[in-house]
């Protein structure tokens, strides 16, 4: 059995889990969508969720046998700060480093949560606009087609028109309103959570599939942009 620290931070929704046997014992999460909340970057709340996590349940670094990390795609900055922490967590503990997909991980709470029949679950990232990060997964979490940057129109995803096809993340709901496909409909409150992530973490850890420590690098998909706020020169 093992205990895996689990660590989310690919959107805005910040989140730590710490898993045993494949299961999701204990949860820290900040979704300030859903809460009477201020916004808060993940620089401030990861760090504090991890020691609060352990404190909480009486365990120690030590006591953690391997690290998860959400590998993207998603936010930039995000990813960055989720994945360096993670490194720090694992260098300090001598304990090896897990990469789970990100939609991969939206997808696994799609499937708990969903109650509607459907043929094929796509789930999106936002990346700005019309474009989402997405990829097509079958109903036991195949997956059918691999992650793109994807810039959506009338015509998307037409080949599964026939199909019965849900859409989740937080790319997914503007999508819909160009779709419009009957057999298309958006399951609203599912993203990427840690809660997920635990039965893919704990199987890459018996299976052996560590990331390199050093080299491991997030899913960005796309080169990161860096703009100059337009009051900058107002």
């Amino acid at each position: 059995m093992a205990r895996i620290l689990n660590i989310e931070t690919s959107t805005e929704i910040c989140s730590v889990s710490i898993s045993e046997n494949g299961l999701c014992k204990y949860l820290k999460i900040h979704n300030p969508e859903s809460e009477m909340t201020e916004k808060a970057s993940h620089s401030k709340l990861l760090a504090v969720f991890i020691d609060q996590i352990l404190t909480e349940n009486n365990l120690k670094p030590v006591d953690i046998d391997a690290v998860a990390i959400s590998a993207g795609p998603g936010s930039y900055t995000g990813l960055r700060i989720g994945v360096s922490t993670a490194k720090g967590f694992c260098f300090g503990t001598g304990i090896p480093l897990i990469a789970v997909d990100t939609l991969l991980t939206v997808a696994a709470m799609l499937k708990s949560v969903c109650k509607k029949q459907y043929d094929y679950i796509i789930p999106m990232t936002d990346a700005r606009r019309m474009e989402v990060y997405c990829c097509i997964f079958d109903t036991e979490l195949n997956l059918i087609s691999k992650t793109e940057a994807k810039v959506v129109d009338e015509t998307s995803f037409s080949e599964l028109s026939a199909s019965k096809v849900v859409f989740c993340g937080n790319g997914a709901e503007k999508c819909m309103e160009i779709m419009n496909k009957e057999n298309f409909f958006v399951e609203k409150n599912v993203f990427p959570s840690a809660e997920y992530m635990s039965e893919f973490s704990e199987k890459f850890f018996n299976e052996g599939k560590f990331a390199d420590l050093v080299y491991f690098e997030p899913f960005y998909l796309k080169d990161f942009v860096a703009t100059t706020p337009r009051d900058k020169f107002l």
